[in-house]
């Protein structure tokens, strides 16, 4: 089992056990245990569609002998009035899960839908664009998986696959020099098989990391456009380079223009609002 399908477990269990409790007293009272019945995914929001397999997955974490039928995929454009997927199990189970399936699809889907716009206006660029770690503390997995649904890149997962060094550990550490000679000695000494990316907030700031080296990635933090170019151009193909502050929808064109590898939004999941779905009781 992978380390998603690990955490997946984890989070799917602790939701139901938080929406559960002791009983779903509602449906213990008025619908036979062993009654069975059919339930269908109703889309009522245009948008990208994400959250079918984490759909499936919950159902069957309930009941394994559950059936789940798609009628479209993760990624999927969809559109008010179509019908994702249909469920058939007990009754029980159908209601138990219900409103665990809606909230991670329709969050999902307002991220994905979201990322797709971002994704939609790098088309004629090489920048590619990534989620942060602002994301809904014990949701993050299925955040960063509706950005990756979305088209989007996952930046590092926590704080543990990556070591980004901004401005708080620079400013502890004493000095960019000392914050990144630092963690490179660190990862070396450890065996680590993590990059190094360091924030500069100024020219000044990119001249200092050029003349130390040792890292993998610069992040470019707040730059205008037009410093991100003249960053660029003391870079050239040395490292990695990533642009973030005060970038959105409107002005992202004009830092891809600059020709910078990655651009990071945080804004693709703490800005995205979820889309409207249902899953309704099939009569029979």
């Amino acid at each position: 089992m992978s380390n998603f399908d690990d955490q997946l477990r984890f989070l799917i269990s602790n939701a139901l056990q938080e929406d559960i409790g002791d009983g779903d007293y509602t449906t213990l009272s008025c619908i036979p245990a062993g009654a069975r019945g059919k339930a269908i995914l109703h889309i009522k929001q245009d948008g990208i569609l994400a959250g079918m397999e984490i759909a499936e997955k919950i159902l069957k974490f309930k009941e394994p002998s559950a059936t789940f039928t798609a009628y479209k995929q993760d990624g999927d454009l969809m559109r008010d009035g179509e019908e994702a997927f249909m469920a058939e199990a007990t009754t029980h189970t159908i209601l138990m899960c219900e409103r665990l399936i809606l909230n991670c699809m329709q969050r999902m889907s307002g991220i994905a839908t979201l990322t797709r716009q971002y994704v939609d206006k790098l088309q004629r660029y090489k920048t590619r664009v990534l989620d942060t770690r602002k994301t809904t503390p014990n949701f993050r997995l299925l955040e960063k998986e509706a950005v990756r649904i979305g088209g989007g890149l996952n930046h590092r997962f926590g704080l543990y696959d990556m070591i980004l060094l901004k401005d708080n550990h620079i400013d502890y550490a004493g000095s960019i020099e000392a914050a990144i000679e630092k963690a490179s000695a660190y990862r070396q000494a450890r065996k680590l098989h993590v990059k190094i990316e360091v924030e500069t907030r100024s020219i000044v700031e990119v001249k200092r990391v050029l003349a130390v080296g040792l890292v993998d990635r610069i992040l470019l933090d707040n730059f205008s456009p037009r410093q991100l170019s003249e960053a660029l151009s003391l870079i050239g193909e040395r490292f990695e380079t990533e642009a973030s502050g005060g970038i959105n929808l409107n002005n992202i064109e004009d830092y891809a223009r600059t020709g910078v590898d990655y651009i990071s939004v945080g804004g693709l999941i703490h800005q995205a609002r979820s889309l409207d779905l249902s899953l309704k009781a099939v009569q029979q």
